[in-house]
């Protein structure tokens, strides 16, 4: 399909305002301009309750915030992982999204500030994620939450972090996850698909942007084949949550999240995989901007909703 119209008044406005490819930054540069990307998330919404939190972790003390929307307690509980190639992003850059999947969803999401590379670089930011979920679960009666309904999700670098963390829970045999939204998670280190050729330029997210966060992510190149860095490469993937995968069609990330999709059904999880044609990477947190966006919003909101029912 053609790239939509919306999606391309996106990238329009950003090469308006010069935005330069993140490799062509410094990290502090690279941090500083992605903080307007927040604004494409749309006004934010209110809910019944939103609570900051310092949540115990192996490295210290992980800042969350807590989304409880209106709705009789107790409730499922989402653990959210932002995106930004494990770079960039923090509280402040999900919370609208935080806002709308709380709502939508009639769930408690819970957003993770996760350790962010080159000063952590993996796994930190992995290990962050669990423990928060785990704590999530161990707690969840304290805020109003569900311990038999947690989910996790994530976009980008946070979909490829709730798909280790639902990976690690299941080995360890804890805590119990019900379902995994993985929104164009990232899967392989490798970066040679052919969708990387295929989107290498031109739509928001590039193979060099790419190729500039694993390198930034990651200690060294024997890091890029480990399962919780690369989970695509994982041998065993029978046993995992039943999952939800959105993909865009224009995002170099397109193929490697369908493969991970395509593997998880294989080996028995129950998966829905949606990819959005006409869309670019970053769609589904530009729903303030791009109709499509709030349309992948609501429906994987839907499909929260009914995988985290009461059973």
């Amino acid at each position: 399909m053609a790239l939509d119209p919306q999606a391309r008044a996106v990238l329009d406005q950003m090469a308006k305002a010069g935005n330069l490819s993140v490799e062509a930054l410094s990290v502090e540069e690279a941090r500083q301009a992605s903080a307007a990307l927040a604004e494409m998330q749309g006004n934010a919404e209110p809910v019944a309750r939103v609570e900051d939190r310092m949540l115990p972790g192996p490295g210290g003390d992980i800042p969350a915030r807590i989304y409880v929307p209106s709705g009789e307690e107790p409730l499922p509980v989402l653990l959210y992982f932002h995106g930004g190639g494990w770079v960039l992003g923090d509280l402040e850059s999900s919370d609208g999204l935080c806002r709308i999947l709380a709502n939508a969803a009639g769930c408690i999401v819970v957003s993770v500030d996760y350790r962010l590379a080159p000063e952590h670089p993996f796994p930190a930011a992995i290990d962050d994620a669990y423990y928060a979920t785990e704590w999530a679960a161990a707690n969840a009666p304290v805020f109003g939450g569900d311990p038999s309904r947690i989910a996790v999700c994530g976009d980008s670098a946070g979909g490829n972090l709730a798909a280790v963390v639902a990976m690690i829970a299941r080995d360890r045999g804890e805590p119990a996850i019900k379902f995994q939204l993985l929104i164009y998670p990232a899967t392989d280190a490798a970066c040679n698909t052919p969708s990387y050729s295929e989107n290498a330029e031109d739509y928001f997210l590039t193979k060099a942007a790419m190729q500039w966060f694993w390198n930034h992510y990651l200690r060294n190149e024997t890091d890029r084949s480990h399962p919780h860095a690369s989970p695509l490469r994982a041998t065993n993937l029978a046993g995992l949550p039943r999952a939800l995968v959105i993909t865009a069609e224009f995002d170099p990330l397109r193929d490697e999240g369908e493969q991970y999709a395509e593997r998880m059904r294989a080996a028995g999880t129950p998966v829905q995989l949606i990819r959005y044609d006409g869309m670019i990477h970053g769609f589904y947190t530009m729903s303030g901007m791009i109709d499509r966006g709030r349309t992948a919003v609501q429906q994987s909101a839907e499909s929260l909703r009914n995988a985290l029912k009461l059973q």
